[in-house]
Order: C-alpha cells, then sequence, then structure tokens
C-alpha cells in the first residue's frame, strides 16, 4: 500500500484551516457556542457526529467526480 504523504499532510492543513475559521470570524461567540454543545446529550453529539461524517463522505464524492471530469 502505498501512501501520498503529500496529499494526506494537504488534506490535514485543510482540515485544520477549516476547523480554525469558526473560532477566528466568531471569537466572541464561540464560548456560547461550545457551552451548548457541552449541554446536548450524548445521542444528539453522535447524531451530530454522523451527520457531519456523511456531509464530509459526500464532499469527497463530490470532489472525485469533479475530478474525473
Amino acid at each position: 500500500m502505498h501512501i501520498d504523504w503529500t496529499f494526506l499532510l494537504s488534506a490535514l492543513g485543510l482540515a485544520f484551516i477549516i476547523e480554525g475559521i469558526p473560532y477566528f470570524i466568531f471569537s466572541e461567540r464561540m464560548p456560547r457556542i461550545l457551552i451548548s454543545i457541552i449541554e446536548r446529550g450524548p445521542r444528539q453529539l453522535r447524531i451530530l457526529g454522523l451527520i457531519a461524517m456523511i456531509f464530509g463522505l459526500l464532499l469527497i464524492s463530490l470532489g472525485q467526480s469533479l475530478g474525473e471530469m
């Protein structure tokens, strides 16, 4: 199995950039948003995580299909 380290590190860097955007743009509101996330139950967090993973897979699939054009 061959691992393309350049692609992997680029994807990881992009993930960090995307994760950091809300903290940069909404720095005053983020503590309240994080508290509201903490107050949710485990079931709601699992559903939110599942939705995020499905959305991520759809984006990857879209990117792959656009790349093949």
